[in-house]
């Protein structure tokens, strides 16, 4: 009789290495926002990979960075809240980037790790093959890895042989959700998400990551479709004038593109209402935080 594997595992590196992309892989669709600008993740966000005979729970973590505001604190907190409760954490870096401050700073906390720590070095198809010897020696001169797999977590690239050496170092465990489950947020959460995701993506610098989007109510309405109230919060007018567009436009084009992904995850017609408020520096009032879906007792 085969023995059944599970266990936990943390994604840590610098912001924008490729965390969210490796998450959304491993359960097959999106769960996780992806965009180019830094800080996109904010709370962790946990993917399941599940096999006949192993089931991973991977936990993404916010980038690790200087924290300037309460969010930011909040979001440093989470990320090391997920080291100390894995059975490997995987440290992600970009091929394309050279060792920073910000990769020494994570370094000098995995090495207090008592658990396996595998270097996962993403974007390899970005990249010449010869300069990946320069970094795998680079970074094994800072400490030792159980494991260093390079990767490309957009093209797939050595993503089974990641798979298949976590699941070696995992222990004898149970299967904790079912086969089919593959995240433990609920849809209000990844909803949200995705929302938020589409205004990094269209407001592009214009609009800091002064953004949250919180779903006031989600239920079936008499055509069969699920009805879909949403608040996107920012932190002062002109970035809501920003957000809404002219003529509305912006706001249409937000909601238009964050509806299609909304229709895949829950696999149903969707109707889609989104509103925009003004709350003035949101990030730096626990309260809001709170009523914005960061709890301090989830860390």
């Amino acid at each position: 009789m085969t023995t059944h594997k599970s266990g936990f595992v943390a994604i840590v590196g610098r912001p924008n290495v490729g965390k969210s992309t490796l998450l959304n892989r491993v359960v097959g669709q999106k769960i996780a926002i992806m965009s180019d600008k830094a800080q996109t993740t904010r709370n962790k966000i946990q993917g399941v990979y599940t096999t006949d005979d192993a089931q991973l729970i991977f936990i993404d973590t916010p980038g690790i960075h200087k924290p300037k505001h309460r969010l930011g604190d909040f979001m440093m907190e989470t990320a090391y809240s997920a080291l100390r409760e894995v059975d490997v954490t995987l440290f992600m870096i970009s091929a394309d980037q050279k060792r920073g401050k910000g990769d020494d700073f994570i370094i000098e906390r995995l090495r207090q790790s008592q658990t396996p720590v595998f270097l996962v070095i993403n974007k390899i198809d970005k990249v010449h093959p010869d300069a990946l010897l320069a970094i795998i020696e680079d970074y094994s001169s800072q400490m030792d890895f159980a494991e260093i797999v390079p990767i490309s977590a957009t093209e797939g690239n050595n993503f089974e042989t990641l798979m298949k050496l976590l699941i070696d170092e995992m222990p004898e465990g149970p299967q904790y959700f079912p086969e089919d489950q593959i995240t433990d947020h609920p849809e209000y959460f990844i909803v949200s998400e995705l929302v938020r995701e589409k205004v990094l993506l269209l407001t592009r610098d214009e609009v800091p990551h002064s953004v949250a989007v919180v779903v006031d109510s989600m239920k079936r309405d008499h055509n069969d479709k699920v009805h879909i109230q949403a608040t996107i919060i920012v932190e002062r007018d002109s970035q809501k004038g920003i957000i809404i567009g002219k003529g509305g436009k912006m706001l249409k084009q937000i909601g238009t593109k964050a509806r299609l992904d909304i229709e895949h995850l829950l696999d149903d017609k969707v109707f889609l209402e989104l509103w925009v408020k003004v709350q003035k520096d949101w990030r730096d009032k626990q309260t809001f935080l709170t009523d914005y879906g960061y709890r301090k007792d989830e860390y």
